[in-house]
C-alpha cells in the first residue's frame, strides 16, 4: 500500500499545484483586460490589455496547462480512489478527498488530511 499512497501523494501534488498556476496566474492574464468573461460577468479587471505578451502568456496557460491539468486529475482519480478502497475509507471520506481536488489550495490540505489517516490506520506506513 506504500506504493499507492505515494501515487496518490504525487498525483495530489501535481495536479494540486497545476490548478494553481491555472486559476491564479493563467485565467486572471488571459481574462482580466476589461471586457465581458464567459458570458457571467459583465467586465473584469483590467489588469492586462488585449493583445499584450502577459495576456498570450496567460492564454498558452489556460489552453495547454488546462488540459494538462484535465488528463492529470483524472489519474489522481483513480490513484485517490485505488488508495481509498485499499486503506478501507468510508464513503463521505473518499468523496470529500475526491471533491477537495478540484478546488485550489484545498488540495492540499486534503492530501495531508489523507495521508495522516492512511499512516495512522496502517503503522507500516509510518
Amino acid at each position: 500500500m506504500s506504493r499507492t499512497l505515494l501515487a496518490y501523494r504525487v498525483m495530489a501534488t501535481v495536479v494540486g499545484v497545476l490548478l494553481v498556476v491555472l486559476c491564479l496566474v493563467g485565467v486572471p492574464l488571459a481574462n482580466f483586460d476589461g471586457s465581458p468573461m464567459w458570458g457571467v460577468f459583465d467586465s473584469t479587471p483590467a489588469w492586462v490589455s488585449t493583445g499584450s505578451t502577459a495576456q498570450e502568456v496567460g492564454e498558452a496557460i489556460t489552453t495547454y496547462l488546462g488540459v494538462a491539468h484535465g488528463w492529470l486529475y483524472m489519474i489522481f482519480l483513480f490513484c485517490a480512489f485505488l488508495l481509498s478502497r485499499r486503506a478501507r475509507w468510508d464513503l463521505p471520506f473518499t468523496l470529500v478527498t475526491l471533491v477537495c481536488g478540484t478546488v485550489p489550495v484545498l488540495s492540499f490540505w486534503a492530501e495531508h488530511r489523507a495521508t495522516q489517516r492512511a499512516r495512522a490506520e496502517h503503522p507500516e506506513l509510518a
